[in-house]
């Protein structure tokens, strides 16, 4: 979100010079500059001990490609801890262990995607109901079910692990 307005008094904004940053909205009767602001979320593949991955259905997202788990961080709450949160929220399951993996534009929705890998003990799935459906896959077959653009955080995660387990290039 781009500010036009002061949050705090509705005065207008004006661009200015902040250090090395050109055009900061800045409010002149607060004193204080607005940069812009955006959500973040976090993505994790999720996989088990044999390295097979969890792949969501969520037909609110999409109906053509399945999701790896996500959700949007809260305020006071730090992405790894999000991270876990929303892995046992949509499968019920709790992370033994887990690696930051990078962060990605998505500008669709303009957020900022952290992205991690997050190891699990295959167990009972208890679905939330913002997850229509939930299946363990080879990598190499997760990596043809997420979405194909190669930009997409799901893909380029799934990838990454799939080179992870395959680094030669073997298929599976």
């Amino acid at each position: 979100m781009r500010f036009t307005y002061c949050p705090d008094c509705g005065s207008k904004l004006e661009l200015r010079q902040l250090g090395d940053e050109e055009n900061v909205p800045w409010c002149v009767e607060c004193g204080k500059p607005w940069f812009p602001v955006f959500p973040c979320a976090v993505i994790a593949l999720v996989y088990d001990e044999n390295k097979k991955v969890l792949l969501l259905q969520q037909n609110y997202i999409s109906n053509q490609f399945r999701n790896l788990v996500s959700g949007y961080i809260v305020p006071g709450e730090r992405a790894e801890e999000t991270m876990i949160r929303e892995i046992r929220e949509e499968t019920g399951l709790e992370v033994k262990e887990w690696s930051l993996r990078g962060t990605w534009w998505f500008p669709k929705k303009e957020m900022m995607m952290i992205g991690f890998m997050a190891r699990v003990d295959r167990g009972e799935l208890k679905l939330s109901s913002e997850v229509d459906g939930a299946s363990w896959h080879d990598a190499s077959e997760a990596i043809t079910l997420v979405h194909q653009k190669p930009t997409s955080t799901s893909r380029i995660l799934t990838q990454m692990f799939l080179d992870e387990i395959l680094p030669s290039g073997d298929v599976e």
